[in-house]
Protein backbone atom coordinates (compact mmCIF):
# COMPACT_ATOMS: atom_id res chain seq x y z
CA UNK A 1 0.00 0.00 0.00
CA UNK A 2 1.25 3.47 -0.82
CA UNK A 3 1.17 5.70 2.26
CA UNK A 4 0.48 9.06 0.69
CA UNK A 5 0.46 12.41 2.43
CA UNK A 6 -2.49 14.72 2.78
CA UNK A 7 -2.42 17.17 -0.17
CA UNK A 8 -2.30 20.93 0.28
CA UNK A 9 -4.91 23.13 -1.32
CA UNK A 10 -3.39 24.41 -4.55
CA UNK A 11 -2.40 28.07 -4.72
CA UNK A 12 -4.79 30.46 -6.40
CA UNK A 13 -3.78 31.31 -9.95
CA UNK A 14 -3.42 35.02 -9.13
CA UNK A 15 -0.99 34.27 -6.27
CA UNK A 16 1.44 32.17 -8.34
CA UNK A 17 4.85 33.78 -8.75
CA UNK A 18 6.01 31.14 -11.24
CA UNK A 19 4.62 28.02 -12.94
CA UNK A 20 7.75 26.02 -12.08
CA UNK A 21 8.41 25.16 -8.42
CA UNK A 22 6.21 27.92 -7.05
CA UNK A 23 7.18 28.00 -3.37
CA UNK A 24 5.16 28.64 -0.22
CA UNK A 25 7.22 28.59 3.01
CA UNK A 26 6.31 28.16 6.70
CA UNK A 27 9.25 28.95 9.00
CA UNK A 28 9.59 27.65 12.57
CA UNK A 29 12.46 27.75 15.03
CA UNK A 30 14.14 24.49 13.96
CA UNK A 31 12.58 23.72 10.61
CA UNK A 32 11.11 25.24 7.50
CA UNK A 33 8.28 23.67 5.54
CA UNK A 34 8.34 24.42 1.82
CA UNK A 35 5.47 23.53 -0.50
CA UNK A 36 6.40 23.45 -4.21
CA UNK A 37 3.94 23.41 -7.11
CA UNK A 38 4.75 23.02 -10.81
CA UNK A 39 2.15 23.61 -13.52
CA UNK A 40 4.08 23.05 -16.73
CA UNK A 41 6.41 20.47 -18.22
CA UNK A 42 9.97 21.37 -17.26
CA UNK A 43 13.41 19.81 -17.20
CA UNK A 44 16.67 20.16 -15.25
CA UNK A 45 15.22 22.64 -12.73
CA UNK A 46 17.98 23.31 -10.13
CA UNK A 47 17.27 23.28 -6.39
CA UNK A 48 19.55 23.29 -3.35
CA UNK A 49 19.05 23.72 0.42
CA UNK A 50 21.58 24.72 3.06
CA UNK A 51 20.13 22.24 5.59
CA UNK A 52 19.17 18.58 5.47
CA UNK A 53 15.82 18.22 3.71
CA UNK A 54 13.13 15.55 3.96
CA UNK A 55 11.09 15.76 0.78
CA UNK A 56 7.82 13.96 0.03
CA UNK A 57 5.67 13.87 -3.07
CA UNK A 58 2.02 14.86 -2.77
CA UNK A 59 0.91 14.61 -6.40
CA UNK A 60 2.33 14.13 -9.87
CA UNK A 61 5.68 12.74 -10.96
CA UNK A 62 9.24 14.01 -10.85
CA UNK A 63 12.51 12.62 -12.16
CA UNK A 64 15.26 13.36 -9.65
CA UNK A 65 18.90 13.95 -10.55
CA UNK A 66 21.04 14.03 -7.38
CA UNK A 67 24.79 14.60 -7.57
CA UNK A 68 26.59 11.26 -7.60
CA UNK A 69 23.45 9.12 -8.09
CA UNK A 70 21.61 7.67 -11.05
CA UNK A 71 18.38 9.47 -11.92
CA UNK A 72 15.16 8.00 -10.52
CA UNK A 73 11.41 8.49 -10.77
CA UNK A 74 9.70 10.05 -7.75
CA UNK A 75 6.01 9.45 -7.02
CA UNK A 76 3.42 10.16 -4.28
CA UNK A 77 3.84 7.79 -1.35
CA UNK A 78 7.63 8.18 -1.48
CA UNK A 79 10.19 10.23 0.44
CA UNK A 80 13.71 11.39 -0.43
CA UNK A 81 16.19 12.74 2.11
CA UNK A 82 18.80 15.13 0.77
CA UNK A 83 21.96 16.18 2.68
CA UNK A 84 22.86 19.86 3.11
CA UNK A 85 24.09 21.73 0.04
CA UNK A 86 23.61 18.80 -2.34
CA UNK A 87 22.55 19.99 -5.76
CA UNK A 88 19.32 18.65 -7.23
CA UNK A 89 18.12 18.91 -10.81
CA UNK A 90 14.49 17.99 -11.28
CA UNK A 91 12.41 17.05 -14.33
CA UNK A 92 8.62 17.47 -14.46
CA UNK A 93 7.72 15.40 -17.54
CA UNK A 94 3.97 15.21 -16.85
CA UNK A 95 3.13 18.51 -15.08
CA UNK A 96 0.24 20.50 -16.55
CA UNK A 97 -2.08 23.22 -15.36
CA UNK A 98 -4.81 20.61 -14.86
CA UNK A 99 -2.49 18.08 -13.14
CA UNK A 100 0.26 20.01 -11.33
CA UNK A 101 3.08 18.42 -9.39
CA UNK A 102 3.05 19.16 -5.66
CA UNK A 103 5.85 18.31 -3.25
CA UNK A 104 6.91 19.32 0.25
CA UNK A 105 10.48 19.88 1.43
CA UNK A 106 11.06 19.96 5.17
CA UNK A 107 14.41 21.63 5.95
CA UNK A 108 15.70 20.76 9.44
CA UNK A 109 18.25 22.77 11.43
CA UNK A 110 21.62 21.01 11.94
CA UNK A 111 21.44 21.25 15.75
CA UNK A 112 18.09 19.47 15.76
CA UNK A 113 19.61 16.53 13.88
CA UNK A 114 22.85 16.51 15.89
CA UNK A 115 21.01 16.58 19.23
CA UNK A 116 18.58 13.82 18.22
CA UNK A 117 21.33 11.48 17.01
CA UNK A 118 23.54 12.29 20.02
CA UNK A 119 20.69 11.50 22.42
CA UNK A 120 20.04 8.14 20.74
CA UNK A 121 23.69 7.11 20.80
CA UNK A 122 24.08 8.07 24.46
CA UNK A 123 20.88 6.65 25.94
CA UNK A 124 19.76 4.03 23.39
CA UNK A 125 22.98 2.63 21.87
CA UNK A 126 22.67 -0.02 19.20
CA UNK A 127 23.19 -3.69 20.00
CA UNK A 128 26.28 -4.06 17.80
CA UNK A 129 29.23 -2.40 19.51
CA UNK A 130 30.42 -0.78 16.29
CA UNK A 131 26.99 0.45 15.27
CA UNK A 132 26.00 4.08 15.73
CA UNK A 133 22.77 5.86 15.04
CA UNK A 134 23.19 7.99 11.93
CA UNK A 135 21.38 9.06 8.78
CA UNK A 136 22.38 7.08 5.71
CA UNK A 137 22.36 9.30 2.65
CA UNK A 138 23.17 6.38 0.36
CA UNK A 139 19.72 5.00 1.14
CA UNK A 140 17.89 8.24 0.46
CA UNK A 141 14.80 7.19 -1.55
CA UNK A 142 12.12 5.01 0.02
CA UNK A 143 8.44 4.22 0.28
CA UNK A 144 6.68 5.90 3.19
CA UNK A 145 5.63 3.65 6.03
CA UNK A 146 2.34 4.39 7.71
CA UNK A 147 4.25 5.88 10.65
CA UNK A 148 6.45 8.14 8.50
CA UNK A 149 3.47 9.41 6.50
CA UNK A 150 1.58 10.11 9.73
CA UNK A 151 4.50 12.05 11.23
CA UNK A 152 5.09 14.13 8.10
CA UNK A 153 1.37 14.93 7.99
CA UNK A 154 1.62 15.99 11.64
CA UNK A 155 4.60 18.30 10.98
CA UNK A 156 2.74 19.83 8.03
CA UNK A 157 -0.34 20.42 10.19
CA UNK A 158 1.71 22.00 12.99
CA UNK A 159 3.54 24.32 10.58
CA UNK A 160 0.42 25.44 8.75
CA UNK A 161 -1.90 25.86 11.75
CA UNK A 162 0.38 28.35 13.52
CA UNK A 163 -0.59 27.42 17.08
CA UNK A 164 1.12 29.01 20.10
CA UNK A 165 3.00 25.80 20.96
CA UNK A 166 3.98 24.96 17.39
CA UNK A 167 7.78 25.11 17.93
CA UNK A 168 7.60 22.66 20.85
CA UNK A 169 5.22 20.32 19.01
CA UNK A 170 7.30 20.50 15.83
CA UNK A 171 10.53 19.69 17.73
CA UNK A 172 9.01 16.58 19.31
CA UNK A 173 7.55 15.39 16.01
CA UNK A 174 10.80 16.05 14.11
CA UNK A 175 12.73 13.92 16.62
CA UNK A 176 10.28 11.07 16.14
CA UNK A 177 10.40 11.47 12.36
CA UNK A 178 14.21 11.33 12.29
CA UNK A 179 14.15 8.19 14.47
CA UNK A 180 11.60 6.52 12.16
CA UNK A 181 13.73 7.27 9.09
CA UNK A 182 16.88 5.87 10.73
CA UNK A 183 14.99 2.76 11.86
CA UNK A 184 13.73 2.20 8.31
CA UNK A 185 17.28 2.60 6.99
CA UNK A 186 18.62 0.20 9.67
CA UNK A 187 16.08 -2.41 8.62
CA UNK A 188 17.10 -2.15 4.97
CA UNK A 189 20.84 -2.16 5.72
CA UNK A 190 20.78 -5.10 8.13
CA UNK A 191 18.42 -7.08 5.93
CA UNK A 192 20.28 -6.60 2.66
CA UNK A 193 23.99 -6.77 3.47
CA UNK A 194 25.20 -10.37 4.08
CA UNK A 195 28.33 -8.99 5.76
CA UNK A 196 26.19 -8.03 8.76
CA UNK A 197 24.92 -11.56 9.43
CA UNK A 198 27.92 -12.78 11.43
CA UNK A 199 28.45 -9.61 13.44
CA UNK A 200 24.93 -8.48 14.32
CA UNK A 201 22.34 -10.78 15.93
CA UNK A 202 19.42 -8.80 14.53
CA UNK A 203 20.86 -9.09 11.00
CA UNK A 204 21.22 -12.84 11.51
CA UNK A 205 17.57 -13.07 12.54
CA UNK A 206 16.38 -10.97 9.59
CA UNK A 207 18.20 -13.22 7.12
CA UNK A 208 16.88 -16.34 8.86
CA UNK A 209 13.29 -15.04 8.56
CA UNK A 210 13.72 -14.24 4.86
CA UNK A 211 15.14 -17.71 4.21
CA UNK A 212 12.29 -19.49 6.00
CA UNK A 213 9.14 -17.65 4.90
CA UNK A 214 7.41 -20.94 4.09
CA UNK A 215 7.63 -21.99 7.74
CA UNK A 216 5.71 -21.02 10.85
CA UNK A 217 8.41 -18.93 12.50
CA UNK A 218 8.26 -18.93 16.29
CA UNK A 219 9.53 -16.03 18.37
CA UNK A 220 11.13 -18.50 20.80
CA UNK A 221 13.22 -19.88 17.94
CA UNK A 222 14.28 -16.36 16.92
CA UNK A 223 15.28 -15.38 20.47
CA UNK A 224 17.41 -18.54 20.70
CA UNK A 225 19.17 -17.64 17.45
CA UNK A 226 19.74 -14.08 18.68
CA UNK A 227 20.98 -15.40 22.07
CA UNK A 228 18.66 -12.99 23.89
CA UNK A 229 15.79 -13.17 26.30
CA UNK A 230 12.39 -12.66 24.72
CA UNK A 231 11.99 -9.26 26.42
CA UNK A 232 15.42 -8.02 25.24
CA UNK A 233 14.84 -9.35 21.73
CA UNK A 234 11.48 -7.59 21.37
CA UNK A 235 12.83 -4.34 22.82
CA UNK A 236 15.92 -4.18 20.58
CA UNK A 237 14.04 -5.27 17.45
CA UNK A 238 11.40 -2.60 17.90
CA UNK A 239 13.87 0.10 18.98
CA UNK A 240 16.42 -0.39 16.21
CA UNK A 241 14.16 -1.43 13.34
CA UNK A 242 10.91 0.39 14.10
CA UNK A 243 8.55 -2.61 14.08
CA UNK A 244 7.95 -5.79 16.04
CA UNK A 245 9.33 -9.20 14.97
CA UNK A 246 5.81 -10.38 14.15
CA UNK A 247 5.16 -7.29 12.02
CA UNK A 248 8.38 -7.92 10.09
CA UNK A 249 7.58 -11.61 9.54
CA UNK A 250 4.11 -10.76 8.25
CA UNK A 251 5.44 -7.97 6.01
CA UNK A 252 8.02 -10.30 4.44
CA UNK A 253 5.45 -13.03 3.90
CA UNK A 254 3.11 -10.59 2.17
CA UNK A 255 5.98 -9.30 -0.01
CA UNK A 256 6.71 -12.90 -1.00
CA UNK A 257 3.00 -13.49 -1.62
CA UNK A 258 2.97 -10.58 -4.08
CA UNK A 259 5.79 -12.23 -6.01
CA UNK A 260 3.96 -15.56 -6.11
CA UNK A 261 0.69 -13.94 -7.17
CA UNK A 262 2.39 -12.38 -10.17
CA UNK A 263 1.96 -15.84 -11.67
CA UNK A 264 -1.60 -15.75 -13.11
CA UNK A 265 -2.00 -19.50 -12.47
CA UNK A 266 -1.22 -19.23 -8.74
CA UNK A 267 -4.11 -20.00 -6.39
CA UNK A 268 -4.64 -17.76 -3.37
CA UNK A 269 -5.20 -20.71 -1.03
CA UNK A 270 -2.04 -22.42 -2.30
CA UNK A 271 0.03 -19.25 -1.80
CA UNK A 272 -1.35 -18.95 1.71
CA UNK A 273 -0.39 -22.54 2.49
CA UNK A 274 3.06 -22.19 0.88
CA UNK A 275 3.84 -19.23 3.17
CA UNK A 276 2.93 -21.05 6.35
CA UNK A 277 -0.52 -19.56 6.98
CA UNK A 278 -2.82 -22.10 8.57
CA UNK A 279 -5.91 -20.00 7.79
CA UNK A 280 -6.42 -18.66 4.25
CA UNK A 281 -8.97 -16.13 5.51
CA UNK A 282 -6.39 -14.65 7.90
CA UNK A 283 -3.92 -14.44 4.99
CA UNK A 284 -6.51 -12.59 2.89
CA UNK A 285 -7.26 -10.12 5.71
CA UNK A 286 -3.56 -9.51 6.42
CA UNK A 287 -2.79 -9.05 2.72
CA UNK A 288 -5.61 -6.53 2.31
CA UNK A 289 -4.48 -4.56 5.36
CA UNK A 290 -0.88 -4.24 4.12
CA UNK A 291 -1.45 -3.97 0.36
CA UNK A 292 -4.82 -2.20 0.27
CA UNK A 293 -6.62 -4.90 -1.74
CA UNK A 294 -7.34 -8.63 -1.54
CA UNK A 295 -4.85 -11.15 -2.97
CA UNK A 296 -7.29 -12.01 -5.76
CA UNK A 297 -7.74 -8.37 -6.74
CA UNK A 298 -3.96 -7.82 -6.61
CA UNK A 299 -3.37 -10.83 -8.83
CA UNK A 300 -5.87 -9.60 -11.40
CA UNK A 301 -4.39 -6.11 -11.36
CA UNK A 302 -0.74 -7.09 -11.61
CA UNK A 303 -1.38 -9.61 -14.38
CA UNK A 304 -3.45 -7.17 -16.41
CA UNK A 305 -0.56 -4.71 -16.43
CA UNK A 306 -2.05 -2.09 -14.06
CA UNK A 307 0.35 -1.39 -11.18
Amino acid sequence: MQHRLNPFALSRAESLKTLVENRTAYTLQNCELNVFETYTESYQVPLVFNDLVITSMLSGKKVMHLSGKAEFDYYPGQTVIVPPALGMNIDFPEATNENPTQCIALAIAPDQIKNTIGYLNEFFPKEAASGKWQLNFEDCHFQNSEDIASLINKVVRICSERSGAMDILADLTLKELLVQIMQKQNLKTLGSDPANVNRNPLAFVLHYIKANLNEKISINNLTDKACMSKATFYRLFKRELGLSPNEFILSEKITKAKQLLSNPKAKVAAVSYELGFSDANYFIRAFKKLVGMTPGHYQLQVNSGFH
